[in-house]
């Protein structure tokens, strides 16, 4: 088991240093590794694993790791996945809040940071266009997509976000009941008072960790419970998750919103998951930089996904059968979609859009990115050095 498990490790921390792309590019490297060339799953059951974590909430591509892991060697495997493939980036992001306010009051480093905010807006301005054409594909889900949009904007509260969803997801489910249910031909391994144990760890997390967190001094325990409520609550993964955590850490005495953005498009840059933005934003809050803030965020916003999917793994065969619970997803991908374009307005274009001169140079970002497909690992230096070229 521990050869396993070391195996499992340093597989999973390979990737983790080559897998740039986000979610859709990760599943990919995944199939390649795990499905073509180790033959660690089959074909089937490689796809059952990634349609089981694209209907749970947080990182689709992270929990599909765990879940490779999970079936590998049970749930020591799900741990070396998670571990492996989130090192690399989350210890890059560690490393860029040691040093952000050291050069944030730089010029020339502001300026190079300006360029960054700019290559932002391209990257959430394509990620808006794939997911509304995937996610909304017709009148009613465009609907749904708009209304949550525009009410997300009106109320900027993380408790909107969250109502926003279920709200959505109860109009799914009345619009699609009657869409047919996926065959239930997966085998999927579990035991059953394991997946009982996880889910009520799970809820005991999101209820009684504010309690704990207003009782209690300690700003890792509330950055903790801030960041498992983003992790337990958002359906979409990376880019969704931006409006739940600006809600959460961005206000005064915590992130500064230039912060937040500036951590959001180094998250653009690493490998490995979006959700690494999370020891970024710990490390820069409060007044100055803290390792075990950092750690918290980290493990808080992690925790839920991984919760969610031991809960889950042994019920997945009579889950996938429900035509019901597909159609409220249905309604929360398309309020998904919406939360997405409320956050492309604040606070990326509000943060780093100031004049012409930025308009264009945001255009021209998209145009490389979108139309040209330049990696996402050359754009975002080349940004930063355009900022650093115009201060």
């Amino acid at each position: 088991m521990r050869h396993s498990i070391l195996d499992i490790f340093w597989r999973f921390l390979v990737l983790g240093c080559y897998s740039f792309g986000g979610p859709t590019a990760h599943i990919g490297y995944f199939h390649k590794e795990f499905v073509g060339r180790r033959k660690w799953l089959s074909e089937r059951d490689y796809a059952d694993t990634v349609a089981l974590c694209q209907m749970l909430p947080g990182p689709a591509s992270s929990q599909v790791g765990m879940s490779i892991g999970f079936e590998r060697a049970g749930l020591p495997g799900a741990v070396a996945a998670f571990l492996g493939f989130t090192l690399p980036s989350a210890l890059i992001m560690i490393l860029l809040a040691l040093g952000y306010s050291e050069i944030s009051g730089i010029p020339a480093a502001m300026g190079m940071l300006q360029g960054i905010k700019l290559f932002a807006v391209a990257v959430v301005a394509d990620a808006l266009i794939k997911m509304g054409k995937s996610l909304c594909p017709d009148r009613p889900r465009v609907t749904l997509a708009v209304l949550s949009a525009g009410i997300m904007l009106l109320l900027p509260h993380v408790f909107t976000q969250i109502g926003v969803i279920f709200v959505a997801a109860a109009c799914g489910f009345v619009i699609y009941k009657d869409q047919s249910a996926h065959d239930d031909h997966a085998r999927v391994k579990g035991s059953k008072r394991q997946a009982f144990a996880a889910l009520v760890l799970f809820l005991a997390g999101l209820i009684l960790l504010p309690f704990f967190a207003d009782m209690s001094d300690s700003t890792s325990l509330s950055l903790f419970g801030s960041f498992y409520r983003a992790g337990a609550l958002v359906f979409g993964g990376g880019h969704v998750v931006l409006p739940m955590l600006q809600a959460e850490v961005v206000h005064p005495g915590g992130v500064t919103p230039d912060a937040f953005l500036v951590g959001y498009s180094a998250a653009q840059a690493v490998p490995g998951p979006m959700f690494a933005l999370a020891p970024f934003l710990g490390g820069v809050y409060g007044d100055s930089y803290s390792i075990s803030n950092a750690l918290a965020a980290l493990l808080g916003i992690f925790a839920p996904s991984f919760l969610l999917l031991a809960a889950a793994w042994p019920f997945w065969n009579r889950l996938k059968a429900m035509p019901k619970l597909r159609a409220a997803i249905n309604g929360i991908n398309a309020a998904v979609v919406g939360l997405l374009l409320a956050a492309f307005y604040n606070p990326v274009i509000t943060l780093a859009i100031k004049d012409a001169q930025d308009v264009a140079l945001a255009l021209l970002a998209y145009l490389l990115l979108a139309v040209w497909k330049l990696p996402i690992a050359w754009m975002v230096p080349l940004f930063a050095g355009i900022g650093f070229l115009l201060i």
